[in-house]
């Protein structure tokens, strides 16, 4: 048992009523589930999803993290409650409760987890100061950010104070996909978005980051992309090819998006061997990190089978299995 997994998340038990003065429209609330295992997880008078205790429950985490021969789990709140459409004075009275889960369980195994907590981005002076706090703890090693907030891409230069706090502290940044554009192109259920318009978006969030110029200006941080990079790999040489074509773009990226995709880092969460070797080739060996989307219905129930399905050699085992995300996390 030596996996780190960087893509993990979890829901608390309960969330408190709403106390806020902005309206509580799309706060969480919890049900009774179907079994005492479960519960469901209520927007709006309405069934979001459906968890298990597992999303917040130690011991069952972690008799299902030996299982699967992972050692260690970064945790990271649900995207959906990263909470960017309240208000931000809301935003923070709601991420207070969802880190301070995440710091319980921290203190419970503090030697199997590591905290990555949730800021309210929509206000990113307030973010950053948030942040900070998160880091002085001493039980998160950063923050989870979805990949736009409110349609906002991420690599808008309003979001620079909160990156000058994450470079500052040292803090590092897992990107998720949340709420991609495109739902009305595609025809069927709305689980589609996660299997089809997430892999799109995580793309979309990675070149506004070089195009907008955040990864230039703020050249030390550390960001890790959720399934992969989603679509990225696969763009990237189309980037490239039309690089030439851009001259004051590539005046504000300080680099070509190559030479960046090669400095973030991005989870394993592929579930497909080909893939995976592809995406080494193209984003390298020292840039892949575990990921499974624990404890959801769509996650990698086999992390280290899917590792080994590739053939590694002892050297980059060690790498997809701890050192990469070592890195990332920060020690």
């Amino acid at each position: 048992m030596s996996g780190t997994d960087i893509h993990t998340h979890v829901v608390p038990g309960d969330f408190p009523a709403y106390a806020g003065r902005c309206g509580e429209s799309r706060w969480p609330s919890m049900a009774a589930g179907h079994d005492c295992h479960h519960r469901n997880v209520m927007i709006d008078g309405k069934l979001f999803r459906t968890v298990d205790d597992r999303s917040w429950d130690v011991a069952r985490r972690l008799d299902a993290m030996t299982e699967c021969g992972i050692a260690r789990q970064a945790l990271s709140p649900m995207p959906e409650l990263l909470s960017y459409w309240f208000s931000a004075e809301d935003a923070a009275a709601f991420g207070a409760h969802v880190n301070g889960t995440i710091a319980a369980m921290v203190d419970q195994a503090p030697d199997r987890f590591t905290g990555l907590g949730m800021v309210p981005l929509q206000d990113p002076e307030l973010a950053a100061r948030e942040l900070e706090r998160l880091m002085a703890t001493g039980r998160f090693r950063g923050v989870e950010i979805g990949t736009n907030v409110n349609g906002v891409p991420i690599g808008d230069a309003r979001f620079d104070p909160f990156y000058a706090a994450a470079q500052e502290t040292g803090a590092a940044i897992f990107v998720h996909a949340l709420h991609p554009t495109g739902a009305e192109r595609l025809i069927g259920p709305k689980s589609l978005m996660a299997m089809v318009g997430f892999p799109c978006e995580t793309a979309f969030a990675i070149v506004s980051l070089i195009t907008g110029g955040t990864l230039a200006r703020f050249p030390r941080l550390r960001l890790a992309f959720s399934h992969g990079g989603g679509v990225f790999g696969l763009v990237l040489p189309r980037l490239m090819q039309g690089w030439p074509m851009l001259p004051q773009v590539a005046e504000i990226a300080g680099g070509t998006p190559a030479e960046h995709a090669r400095r973030l880092f991005y989870d394993t969460l592929v579930y497909d061997a080909p893939t995976l070797r592809f995406l080494l080739e193209r984003f390298g060996e020292t840039q892949l990190c575990i990921g499974t989307d624990f404890p959801f219905s769509i996650e990698e129930k086999d992390p280290v089978g899917a590792i080994d399905a590739i053939g590694p050699d002892d050297r980059l085992r060690a790498l997809l299995m701890s050192q990469n995300a070592a890195r990332f996390l920060g020690g």
